[in-house]
């Protein structure tokens, strides 16, 4: 295990330092079978907001599918590198605070991977509700969700009954199935899953 200097996932400098040592074993480079099929099966091009989005190899999918994609992380090193993989459409990626960035117009869709489990347990109900804040009644959250009781983190994982609890008061579940092509760090332990925004 490295030993690394900043060890709190709320400071951009946590995820920063280990950008900058090549240590993201949460980077699947690439893009998962689900979300693949989720893009390609939508009836609509979307506009979609990628929070915490590490290297944003999805992002480059769904701008190829002609969605209208936008992905930010607070890291700079992590904006370099999503920034990198993007090329001539990297102005699509902003460093951004998630909890105070503004959709230019409003979204369809928020997609999750690897970003709720990033932040210490107790923030979560800050992300949920920033989520629902930003997402008006009948759009989606969808995205892969990581189970796991293990105290340490991150990944931070999240028992079914706290996701529920955490996501019930403002969206209907609408998905929740296995996956088969998770990448070490979360084979056996995620799910990928579709949630609706409902009203009020």
């Amino acid at each position: 295990m490295a030993d690394f200097q900043t060890r709190d996932p709320r400071s951009p400098a946590f995820w920063d330092e280990r950008f900058a040592r090549q240590f993201t074993p949460w980077d699947q480079g690439g893009v998962p079978r689900r979300l693949a099929q989720f893009v390609t099966n939508s009836p609509a091009q979307l506009r979609c907001l990628i929070p915490g989005c590490g290297s944003a190899w999805e992002l480059a999918f769904m701008l190829d599918a002609g969605w209208d994609a936008t992905a930010i992380d607070f890291s700079p090193a992590a904006v370099a590198a999503a920034r990198a993989v993007l090329g001539e459409r990297a102005g699509q990626v902003e460093q951004a605070d998630f909890f105070a960035w503004q959709p230019a117009a409003a979204l369809d869709l928020i997609y999750e991977r690897a970003f709720l489990c990033a932040m210490p347990r107790a923030m979560w109900p800050q992300v949920a509700t920033r989520w629902a804040q930003l997402l008006a009644p009948g759009a989606m959250l969808a995205g892969y969700f990581f189970f796991d009781d293990h105290a340490k983190g991150p990944p931070f994982g999240i028992a079914r009954e706290q996701l529920s609890a955490l996501l019930a008061p403002y969206f209907d579940c609408l998905a929740d199935d296995s996956v088969d092509d998770s990448i070490a760090v979360f084979a056996g332990k995620e799910r990928w899953m579709v949630w609706r925004r409902r009203e009020g």
